[in-house]
């Protein structure tokens, strides 16, 4: 499929008052009180690369760094209203879906995204390993059926969405990345970012493909920690990035190279696993350097070695 990302609406002159602002986009997604991921990732990395966030909140989770204890979804009605009213005020360049917590909310999100079929969709499947079985089954049903057709970049983990797209996976060899690409884009969708793949010697690989090629991919020594928040923070940073009018490699490398660093500089507010530091370029080591202004995403050093096939 030669999907072609439409171009960004310029954000940087309002008709109005031509003030300049930044790129805006609306995200879908769960409060989470650890700040570990859903809207607060979402939030703070899409303001720390140099866009703004339209939080729609879908729900709720119960959780602490350690685990996810129960998760509570929004009404579809009540994710709808929030939707539909920022919509009709504001333009957004695109959007952007984490958790919903439901096959409702999965509905009324393709009906929304449909009605905006001219604005790119990111779109994160998470390990949903905490919820029960008919949940999963239910919710990832409704996503591939319904959502998948509206998406422009799939984001989610090699284990991930092997188990979810390929259940009856028969090879001895690990599909790659352009295998779950190919089964991802039988429901439509353009481009597939899969992260995690395993590689030997400790190392993992990250990469943006389709069915024919693979666009990006970066080779890095696998972290020994336990990361929270990472896939919201990714595919955060890759849809904002977009949003500011990068083209889709370009954002696919910086949003890796800004995570890469988050997770550098990650930390552990609680007793379980590490947060990443979003707004890591904001911890100056002297007066001087808290003096300097936020670099953007051009700054961001790029950890991986980049491979465009």
């Amino acid at each position: 499929m030669n999907f072609v990302l439409p171009d960004p609406v310029d954000p940087a002159v309002d008709d109005d008052d031509e003030v300049a602002h930044p790129a805006c986009v609306l995200v879908f997604n769960a409060s989470d009180p650890s700040g570990a991921g859903g809207l607060s990732a979402d939030i703070t990395t899409i303001a720390s690369v140099g866009a703004h966030a339209l939080p729609i909140t879908t729900g709720a989770y119960a959780r602490d760094t350690t685990e996810i204890i129960d998760h509570f979804a929004f009404e579809e009605d009540a994710v709808t209203e929030q939707a539909r009213a920022i919509l009709e005020d504001v333009p957004v360049q695109i959007i952007k879906i984490g958790f919903v917590g439901s096959a409702d909310n999965l509905s009324a999100i393709a009906e929304i995204t449909s009605d905006y079929e001219e604005v790119p969709v990111v779109a994160y499947m998470p390990n949903l390993a905490w919820w029960d079985e008919a949940n999963i089954d239910a919710y990832q049903d409704a996503f591939r059926e319904l959502l998948l057709p509206q998406v422009t970049v799939l984001t989610g983990n090699h284990s991930t969405l092997w188990r979810w797209l390929l259940p009856d996976w028969a090879s001895d060899r690990p599909p790659s990345a352009r295998d779950i690409a190919r089964a991802a884009s039988e429901f439509g969708v353009s481009y597939t970012l899969v992260t995690g793949i395993p590689l030997p010697d400790q190392h993992t690989e990250n990469a943006l493909a389709t069915p024919e090629t693979v666009l990006v991919s970066g080779k890095f020594e696998r972290f020994e920690a336990s990361f929270l928040g990472a896939g919201d923070t990714l595919s955060a940073a890759l849809a904002a990035l977009l949003g500011t009018g990068c083209d889709l490699a370009e954002a696919t490398t910086e949003a890796l190279s800004y995570l890469d660093q988050c997770l550098n500089a990650g930390f552990r507010p609680g007793m379980g696993g590490i947060v990443p530091d979003r707004m890591f370029w904001a911890q100056g080591d002297d007066d001087d350097e808290a003096d300097s202004p936020p670099p953007g995403p051009a700054d961001f050093e790029n950890p991986f070695n980049e491979t465009r096939h």
